[in-house]
């Protein structure tokens, strides 16, 4: 015969972590904006001052219409070299992308490494309401992956 227990049915606590796990909450909202007119030079000395390799580029009414990276300097830096000319102040709207990938800001982020992994991109713009509202990044993904290590993910 085995031990009764008086104590009735024993209630099973199972904790569960609610992680933010959304692209909102790890991206990045204080953003180094461009706009069309600005000058390449003016832009390459923003990526050494502020220590970033791209950004967002903005119209007068604060739209997104490009993205200017490091990468879209290099061809400016190639073309000086290859006609053996200082680099020119030419405007952004030259040498930036104009066909952006973006993402929405309330995606998960392992949605989001799914599209990084897609896409050769260091980083994407993140929309809400075809508006912008910040930038998440490779590194951002990777950092929100080692917070939540360790957890249940839902």
């Amino acid at each position: 015969m085995g031990i009764k227990s008086f104590q009735g049915v024993r209630k099973v606590f199972k904790k569960e972590f609610e992680a933010p796990i959304l692209v909102a909450d790890y991206m990045t909202t204080k953003l180094i904006t461009f706009s069309p007119d600005d000058s390449i030079l003016d832009v390459m000395e923003k990526f050494a001052k502020h220590r970033i390799s791209g950004g967002p580029v903005l119209d007068s009414n604060g739209f997104l219409v490009g993205i200017i990276s490091e990468a879209d300097c290099m061809k400016q830096i190639s073309e000086s070299r290859y006609f053996n000319q200082p680099i020119l102040d030419k405007s952004v709207e030259k040498f930036m992308t104009k066909t952006v990938e973006t993402i929405p800001h309330d995606i998960s982020i392992f949605d989001a490494a799914g599209i990084f992994a897609q896409h050769n991109r260091r980083r994407l713009p993140v929309m809400r309401n075809d508006i912008l509202v910040g930038q998440i990044s490779r590194k951002d993904i990777v950092i929100a992956a080692l917070k939540l290590s360790g957890h249940n993910w839902k």
